[in-house]
Formats: C-alpha cells, structure tokens, sequence
C-alpha cells in the first residue's frame, strides 16, 4: 500500500515535489474511495488518484520518478557493475540543480509495517540512502548511508532494530548500488519484505507500451482465460469467447530484412520465449459465431485487451499499479469502468490502488472522485514540474463542476495555446 511518494531534482521535477495518498478532510465516499490498513497509528488511504496537466508538463516524468527508483531497488546490486552509469537525468536547465544528485523518497506498507524508503543518486554514485520502519507506530531508523566528499568515504549508521551481518553488507556494498539491494542479496530476512514490495508490490505501465502477452498467459488456465472473458463483456466489446494457443519464439517470427547476425542475436535473447497466437468471436445478430485475429480487432480493443490483465492481476492482489496516459482510444466511461474497478469494495477487496495520469476530463464532473484524490501538475516559468492536489483551491463539495473549472483554468495545469505566434 502506498502513503506518499517523494521527488526532486528528477527531469522535469527540480524542487521536491510530493504525491500523497492520505485522506483528506471530508466524507464524502469514504466507504468506497478510501480505507484505512490494518496497522497501527496508520490513517485512512484512497484508492485512486488521477492526475491531469497539459502535455510536456510533467506527468509522464513522475511515473517514469516511481519507475527509476524501482529499477535501481531491483538492479543496482544483482545486474550493475563497478563503474556502471545509473540511469538518472537531474534537472538539467539550472546550473545548479544538474551538478546535484537526484532524490527519491516513498512511504509505503508491507507485511503490516509501514516504511520510509529513499536515497540521492547521480549517475555515478550513490550519495545519501535511509530507511525507517514504523512496527508499533514508533519510528526506528534502521539504516544510513552519507557520502562525506572530503574523506570520499560514506558514514555509516547502523541501527539496533536492524539484525543480521551488518558489516559484511555495509562492505560488500559499491559506491553504485543500493545497501538494501546489497544486503537482501546477501540474505537479509529483515530487509526482505521491503525489497519484495518494489519488487511485487508496485508496478508501472503506460498504454502504449502494454503488451497484450501478460493479458494471454492468463488465458492459458480455464479459470483465467473465464475471470479474462468476464472482465471484456463487463466492458462490452462484444467479445463472446477467446482462444489463445502459443508456440515458440523461431525465425520466422522475425522480419525477412533482418541482418543475419540480429537474427542470431534476438533468438539467443529470446530462446524459449512463447509467442501467443490471439483470436475473438464475435456473434452476428443471428447468433452465428465468427473468429477474428487479434490483430483484426480495433486498436482500442487491443490496447484494453492488454490491460486487463495487469488489471486483474493488480485487484486480486491488492498491488499498486501506476499507469501513464489512461485514456488514448478509450471511451470516456471505459475509463470510468476501470477506475469504478478500485472504487468497489466488491472488484477491489484487498485495496489495490491505482495512480494515473489522463486528459480524459469527463470523469471529473461525475461522481467518481473525492477532491483529494484529483492533482494537477504543471511547469513554472523556468520550466521546472509543480505538482498540487484539488484540494488546495477548496472546491465546494457537491457544487462546484470541477470539469468546467478545470478547462476554464481554474486550476491551472492547461496548455497555453497561441495561433497568433505561428509564421
């Protein structure tokens, strides 16, 4: 479960910016939109949060914030070696924000333990990490890491409430990786629920870039492919029954006009990989089955076919999924649809949470969104990312069309369009 994700000097995102998942005042939806974890002194949580702004104002750069942190959580101990460059861009038009590293903080729950994760990192080393750990409501610093730049050495600071063979992590640790990747490589059982929770716990997908093949391995079990099939006619597609067969990855799934030498080089990457053989059916008004493949269905349909699964996979594991751009070539109440998946207590019984970003706004001026759950996001005069939520203008609950006072620039985050200016 996510509390609140913090970044600065990230791209676009120069001064620290912060993503809160916390309830605000207000009851409005609270036993649909909200809930509070199982664990001590935590307060309530929502669900869902959508995120709005123009384009190139951001948004993008703070899922692709949530998406670098995983990575280096994942990598920089197990895949990265000495020297290697990490995969960070600080904000680059500020002289002196881009000689400084980039900082990420996120607060989440695992295993009923609420934790306070983050570090600085430039794509050289890493500068500064810490971890707390709240298990009775009380903060205990288990760790941190500081790069002193005149002994060129880090100071360490090693907490009681942290077991285990301490010194031999803390040494085994390289100047580019992450002590907490390091030390649940070297068996960390304490540390463990921590790195499994970026691991398993939080993902990140954007539309365009969804693959319909996670969606398919679903479908090779009966009772995937069923929860699959039900989850498309509750979207009403018009899809009455799938079939999906696989076969191995081989040449001939490649393009005739590849080089030799690339072809060698994918199939060696790629050996053993399952290429899924899609297709529909569909009903004629007479109730005659007919087959298509998938690649003759609408590009709508693919995109949401591709979606369902982690979608699925998301609510029935109460995971917490970021997804990019939520709404190119869905209808405006397909968003709605999934977004509503959260909000029941029924499709989401585990409290899966889901965090977008989307310039579908018809959905503002339903009854789908508490006001803190809406943020905005938008650049300054000096082109750097500002993130706010709803909240800070006091909407009046119940009155106020936040759709219109959205477009009609209420609350900022629009595009500044100007005809006159084109030669």
């Amino acid at each position: 479960m996510l509390i609140e994700f913090n970044v600065k000097n990230y791209r676009s995102l120069k001064d620290e910016q912060i993503l809160s998942l916390t309830k605000a005042k207000g009851r409005e939806m609270v036993g649909i939109n909200t809930f509070r974890p199982n664990v001590f002194n935590t307060i309530q949580l929502l669900k869902t949060t959508a995120l709005y702004g123009a384009n190139a104002s951001g948004k993008s750069n703070l899922l692709s914030a949530v998406r670098t942190m995983k990575n280096i959580v994942l990598e920089s101990a197990s895949k990265w070696q000495r020297g290697d460059i990490l995969p960070v861009t600080p904000f680059l038009l500020d002289v002196t924000s881009k000689t400084l590293p980039s900082e990420f903080e996120i607060i989440f729950i695992a295993d009923s333990i609420r934790y306070q994760y983050g570090f600085a990192v430039s794509s050289e080393k890493i500068h500064e990490e810490w971890l707390l750990a709240f298990p009775k409501g009380r903060p205990q610093r288990w760790f941190t890491r500081l790069w002193n730049k005149e002994t060129k050495t880090y100071e360490w600071e090693m907490g009681s409430s942290l077991s285990g063979n301490k010194q031999i992590w803390q040494n085994a640790t390289r100047d580019n990786a992450l002590f907490l990747s390091t030390a649940v490589q070297l068996n960390s059982e304490q540390l463990q629920p921590v790195y499994d929770w970026f691991k398993n716990t939080l993902r990140t997908l954007t539309i365009e870039g969804c693959n319909p093949g996670f969606t398919a391995s679903l479908c090779k079990s009966d009772s995937g492919r069923e929860k699959v099939l039900d989850f498309l006619k509750a979207a009403d597609l018009g899809i009455h029954e799938l079939s999906v067969e696989t076969e191995k990855m081989s040449e001939k799934h490649l393009p005739d006009n590849l080089p030799e030498e690339f072809k060698t080089e994918l199939l060696e990457d790629m050996e053993g990989s399952l290429i899924y053989n899609i297709s529909t059916v569909h009903q004629t008004r007479h109730g005659k089955p007919v087959s298509f493949d998938f690649d003759e269905e609408s590009d709508g349909t693919q995109k949401f076919f591709a979606l369902t699964g982690p979608i699925i996979d998301t609510l029935e594991n109460g995971y917490v999924l970021f997804i990019d751009e939520l709404h190119g070539n869905f209808h405006p109440k397909m968003v709605r649809f999934l977004v509503d998946l959260f909000h029941s207590n029924k499709t989401n019984p585990n409290n899966a949470q889901l965090i977008f970003t989307s310039h579908e706004t018809s959905i503002l001026s339903q009854e789908t969104f508490r006001r803190d759950q809406i943020w905005f996001c938008e650049k300054d005069k000096k082109q750097a990312t500002r993130l706010y939520p709803l909240t800070d203008f006091s909407p009046r609950k119940g009155r106020e069309n936040i759709e219109a006072g959205y477009l009609s620039g209420r609350y900022g985050a629009l595009p500044y369009t100007n005809i006159a200016e084109l030669r």
